[in-house]
């Protein structure tokens, strides 16, 4: 029987993105890359827990769910995250950021300031500059001034993300405008917070990390794995938790958040072109941009 792995999801670091396993091994990923794996046949996908502690009872979760956590592994999770602002009294420092994604596509987020920019890679921000750092709820007061008074969102949908990536804007200059214009329009707000230390702005672009450069089309994404399924293709970019992958009949998006919870495998002896036996929901219709900024 060959031996089973269980992926803790892409990882990463200054060497690039990684796709983790449980027990510390690390899969580096290079463009070019064939990225095949089998999900074990009989299977069940099973909660990976919460705080770096397994579930109590092993509990089955559905294929699609991208968190791969039963309710209440997800409940004791989002119980200690910053997200849940359940920790006013954290007295770490927090970066604020402009995130962009595709043409008007640009968030606000927060991000510890230990972190660096390892959040905006998990994201896929394809570019970021800092608005300001500070304390947690300075923080997050600049997060709801700049949603109240300029209608930034704090969420991109996956999906819009997905759907621009083939198609952005060829020079770094380009793609950092919407960040460079919208920080000018935030930092001149009234009604900063006094303890948050304004940032300058300076984009930073992850094209080049991402692979993005003369990325093809792609043509659909996996929903979800199921018992018995392969995936096995060249890996051409990858952006967040996502996986470009040429695979059969065109490139194909994984989100790496569904392998969690499953046993994976080696597999061997599939066709050159690439193979793919999991439910794959086509492109269809293409995503307006967010056009509530300008």
């Amino acid at each position: 029987m060959a031996q089973a792995w269980r992926c803790k999801g892409l990882r990463w670091s200054a060497d690039g993105p990684e796709l983790a396993w449980d027990g510390g091994r690390r899969s580096a990923l290079t463009w070019g890359k064939r990225v095949a794996f089998g999900v074990a046949e009989g299977g069940v996908r099973t909660c990976v827990g919460a705080r770096g502690h397994a579930c109590p009872v092993r509990a089955v979760v559905p294929g699609r769910s991208t968190g791969a956590r039963c309710e209440e592994c997800a409940r004791l999770d989002r119980a200690h995250s910053v997200a849940a602002d359940t920790i006013a009294d954290d007295p770490r420092p927090y970066h604020v950021y402009l995130a962009w994604f595709g043409p008007g596509m640009v968030k606000v987020g927060i991000t510890g300031l230990e972190r660096g920019s390892a959040r905006l890679l998990e994201q896929g921000a394809v570019c970021f500059t800092w608005l300001g750092v500070g304390p947690l709820m300075a923080a997050r007061r600049a997060e709801e001034l700049l949603r109240a008074a300029l209608r930034v969102p704090d969420r991109i949908p996956y999906a819009h993300k997905r759907a621009v990536r083939s198609a952005l804007p060829a020079s770094a200059a380009e793609r950092a405008a919407d960040v460079e214009d919208l920080h000018a329009r935030a930092v001149a707000l009234p009604g900063w917070p006094e303890s948050l230390d304004r940032e300058p702005c300076q984009p930073v672009d992850h094209a080049g990390v991402f692979g993005l450069a003369e990325l093809p089309d792609a043509v659909g994404e996996v929903t979800e794995l199921v018992a018995g399924g392969v995936v096995s293709g060249r890996l051409v970019a990858a952006a967040g938790p996502d996986l470009h992958l040429a695979a059969g009949g065109g490139v194909v998006v994984l989100d790496t958040r569904l392998m969690r919870g499953w046993e994976l495998n080696a597999v061997e002896g599939l066709v050159a072109g690439g193979e793919l036996t999991l439910p794959v929901r086509e492109f269809k219709h293409e995503v307006s941009a967010q056009d509530s900024l300008f």
